[in-house]
């Protein structure tokens, strides 16, 4: 997506590319980060800003899901939090169009770049306390939300749940997708042993801000099997779960997990 300041046409965006992949026989659909508002001038996306239970372009997207029968992976959206702070959310609706789990993003993006980008998401948005992984008809999915992926104790956990899909929405910068985005995906889906899905914003933004894109899809032995690159619009994966039980049989590194002696005082 290239999403915009305005939640209506976004939403819209979203409804359709349900239908889209109704049409196209899609199980669920992916989407990424901030996909319902994407506004880094918190004065001007406050008043579009509303509580979880409450939101109209949640709201909208449940109905789309019920009518079209696909779940959707709703990448995240802000929401109305605890005081001045929001959640950056990631919600999961089923095929009947119910809200069946939610994840806030855990880790902040409190970074100075050298390309002169300066991000402090810990002034606006309160991190998110549990890891989250999901029981759907596609496999166990687990929840992380873009930042989060340069954690990798996040993805051990998810790994040592069994998943076997870890959705990776973002809104990835330019610079550091281009030095760091498709190897730190292809890392996590092979530490995990899990397929990975990691729906991106792309492109120049209202905002003003420019999103590196390159949607993914990724095996579980870090073969990447769709890569959107620049593209904004909907593209389709099929994923075989049996690969993920042949991969963890080659490479059985969850199981082999062992406990790291701290070092001593």
């Amino acid at each position: 997506m290239n999403s915009g300041i305005d939640p209506a046409i976004n939403t819209d965006a979203i409804i359709a590319a349900i239908a889209e992949a109704a049409r196209g026989g899609a199980t669920v659909l992916f989407t990424p980060e901030m996909c319902t508002l994407l506004d880094r001038k918190r004065s001007r996306a406050m008043p579009k800003i509303e509580a979880g239970s409450t939101q109209e372009s949640v709201r909208k997207i449940q109905s789309a899901c019920a009518a079209n029968g696909v779940w959707c992976a709703l990448g995240s959206v802000p929401l109305a939090g605890e005081g001045d702070l929001l959640a950056n959310r990631s919600i999961l609706i089923n095929s009947a169009g119910e809200v069946t789990e939610t994840y806030d993003k855990i880790h902040m993006f409190d970074v100075d770049l050298k390309s002169g980008e300066s991000w402090r998401e810990s002034k606006a948005y309160k991190p998110g306390d549990k890891v989250v992984c999901a029981e759907t008809p596609f496999g166990r999915l687990g929840l992380t939300i873009c930042y989060d992926i340069r954690f990798p104790a996040l993805f051990e956990q998810l790994g040592q749940q069994s998943c076997d899909i870890i959705s990776i929405p973002a809104a990835f910068t330019g610079p550091t997708g281009h030095d760091h985005w498709h190897i730190l995906q292809r890392a996590r889906a092979i530490e995990a042993s899990a397929f990975v899905v990691a729906a991106a914003q792309v492109g120049k933004h209202e905002d003003g801000r420019t999103t590196f894109g390159h949607s993914l899809v990724i095996d579980p032995w870090g073969k990447v099997l769709l890569d959107m690159k620049d593209k904004v619009g909907l593209e389709f994966a099929e994923i075989d779960l049996g690969r993920i039980a042949e991969v963890r049989s080659q490479l059985p590194s969850l199981a082999n997990r062992r406990d790291i002696p701290k070092p001593k005082s």
